[in-house]
Formats: C-alpha cells, sequence, structure tokens
C-alpha cells in the first residue's frame, strides 16, 4: 500500500514537471521578475496600489485576470510579482483567485462542455467572490497595507518606458500563446508555441535591455523560482497521494443535490487537489453525469483550478502565513455559499 501511494505522489509529480515547468511556470516566473524589474512603481501604486480607488483598482484586476490562462499554482508568481512591485493586497489576490478560477480559455471549453448556464454562473460567481476576497484582504491588513504604501511610495521608482511595455507584452505572450494558440493535440505542439514566441521575446529583450538589466531581471525571477518551486513540488506529490485514497464511489454519494453539505464537500475537494486550469470541466462532466449536482459543480469548478494544496502552501511562503490563513478559508466559506445558492438557481 506504501509503495502505492509513493507511487501515486511520483506519477503527479512526474506528469506535473513535464506538462507544465515548460510551458507554464517558466513563463510565469520570467513575467514576474519582470514586472518587479521593468514596471515602474508609480504604473502599479497609480493603478493597483493601496492608495487608488477600491472600486477602479479591484475592476481592473478583476477584469484584466480573465485574459491570463494560468493554474492556481502558475498564477503565484504572477501576482506575487505586481504585489512586490507595489500593488494593494486587494487587486493582488483577485488575480490570484479570478485567473485560475474563471480565465477565459477555461470558460471556452467550459461552455463547449457543460453548456451556456454554466459558463455564465461561473463567470458572475468568480467575480462576486473576487470582490469580497478583495475587501476581506483589505480590511485584514490595513493597517500593512498603509505602512507598506508609504514605505513603496517614498522609495521613487523610474518612468516606465514604451519598450518595457512592449517587452512585458511579449512575455504575457509566451505564457499565453501555448495554450490559446494550441488547444488540442499534442505537448510537443505547445512546446514549438512556447519556443518560438519564447525566442522573439528574448531576441528583443536582447536589443532594447542592458546586459546590466536583463541580469537584474533574471536575478529576480530566480528569486520566484526558489521562493515558490519547492512548495509546489512538495503539494503536487501529496495531492498525487490524496488522489489515490479517495474513492469514486463516496464522491457519488456524497455530492449530488444541492445542499450545503454537497457544496462544502465539492469546495473541499477542489480546495486540496490540484487542477491544471481546462481539466476541471471534464472532470466535472464526468461527475455531473454520475449524479453530481449543479450546485457542487459550480463549486468544483471555481475552487478546482482556484486553488489548491500546492497553491496553499506557496501563498505561505510568498505572501506570510497570516495572509493564507484569511484567504484560504475565505475561499472556501464563499466557494461553499456559491455553490449552495447556485443549487436552487441552477435546478
Amino acid at each position: 500500500m506504501a509503495e502505492q501511494l509513493l507511487q501515486a505522489g511520483l506519477n503527479a509529480l512526474k506528469g506535473y514537471v513535464a506538462l507544465h515547468v515548460l510551458t507554464c511556470l517558466v513563463p510565469a516566473f520570467l513575467l514576474a521578475g519582470a514586472i518587479v524589474s521593468f514596471v515602474s512603481r508609480e504604473t502599479i501604486i497609480g493603478y493597483l496600489g493601496s492608495a487608488a480607488s477600491k472600486i477602479k483598482s479591484f475592476v481592473i484586476a478583476g477584469g484584466g485576470s480573465f485574459l491570463v490562462s494560468v493554474c492556481s499554482c502558475t498564477v503565484i508568481p504572477v501576482a506575487s510579482g505586481i504585489y512586490h512591485g507595489g500593488a494593494g493586497i486587494g487587486p493582488a489576490f483577485i488575480l490570484l483567485w479570478v485567473a485560475p478560477a474563471a480565465n477565459i480559455l477555461a470558460l471556452v471549453y467550459t461552455g463547449s462542455i457543460l453548456g451556456s448556464q454554466m459558463v455564465i454562473a461561473r463567470v458572475v460567481a468568480a467575480l462576486s467572490v473576487s470582490f469580497i476576497v478583495g475587501t476581506v484582504m483589505y480590511l485584514a491588513f490595513r493597517k500593512e497595507e498603509q505602512e507598506r504604501a508609504l514605505t513603496i511610495q517614498t522609495s521613487g521608482g523610474k518612468v516606465m518606458t514604451r519598450k518595457d511595455v512592449i517587452l512585458l507584452l511579449l512575455l504575457v505572450v509566451t505564457l499565453l500563446a501555448p495554450n490559446y494558440a494550441v488547444r488540442g493535440g499534442s505537448y510537443l505542439s505547445k512546446v514549438y508555441v512556447w519556443a518560438g514566441v519564447t525566442a522573439v521575446a528574448a531576441f528583443y529583450a536582447w536589443r532594447v535591455k542592458s546586459w546590466d538589466e536583463i541580469k537584474g531581471w533574471l536575478k529576480e525571477s530566480w528569486w520566484f523560482v526558489r521562493t515558490i518551486s519547492p512548495f509546489l513540488l512538495i503539494g503536487v506529490f501529496t495531492v498525487g497521494i490524496i488522489g489515490a485514497v479517495l474513492p469514486q464511489e463516496w464522491i457519488e454519494i456524497w455530492l449530488g443535490g444541492a445542499g450545503l453539505r454537497q457544496s462544502f464537500l465539492a469546495t473541499m475537494i477542489g480546495a486540496v487537489t490540484y487542477f491544471a486550469t481546462m481539466t476541471e470541466a471534464p472532470f466535472v462532466d464526468t461527475l455531473m453525469s454520475l449524479g453530481m449536482g449543479k450546485g457542487p459543480a459550480l463549486a468544483l469548478l471555481l475552487t478546482g483550478p482556484g486553488i489548491s494544496l500546492p497553491n496553499w502552501l506557496a501563498i505561505g511562503r510568498v505572501f506570510g502565513f497570516k495572509k493564507a490563513l484569511v484567504y484560504i478559508p475565505t475561499i472556501i466559506i464563499l466557494g461553499t455559499l456559491v455553490g449552495w445558492v447556485a443549487g436552487f438557481i441552477l435546478s
């Protein structure tokens, strides 16, 4: 039995490294390092900082997050990048939630499998939860945010140039293109796309940036790698073991209907299990064919890609365990309530 569990963990780790590191985490780490290195703090503070209008910054963070096709683990370096660059804690955690829970690629795929009703419900639920999460995180750490804003503002920052904007857009393309351009076929096709757009971004960086600037960028990116990667790998290994011991029959019995208990169980399954973006839709479709209710299905659609055990560990490491202890229970409570309410509306 122990050998089987060990093998399950290793298989999960093997699959994650093979299918996600090169085309997901590598560009995410490079983008995060570039945000810290090249995005002026004035720009981030002006639109997403603690002093900016909460409504304005939350809307920008929520709307922009739909365009970032990432999973719960890949989004961490991106959200951490804007946070350390000067964004407020509310917008940073809105990105942390919305991008994996309801990115446009996952929404399109959800619609093709589960229908437009579930897509609309997913968008409304993700945005509603995001604004509540942003508000909760801001209120919980308001004093810390005020002190941090003063520190960031007095440190100054360089003006963001047009060349910086172009480079950042190219890096966003390296993160999104493998999934948006290749929606079917082999993983090797995604690697080819990633290699092509990465080569373009690298050539542009070489032309417009000095070697010292590039070294500083890579240094910032490496900080994210060494800070986040160990926790992600440990978490993925643990999730593989959990998946091996969780019986499918138990899921079929306990996730039917539209009750609070079913929604909570679906939320908890999603909260600890790692789902790469888009993989949640076929999984939920299978469970719904076995009797899973629409409310619990929506809860799992949101929390499955939105958070995971590796995500918990990495958030605690990057943002601090106090923030993780506020964020994770908030998502679990809201996911449960959303699923419970949706169960009556969608049925």
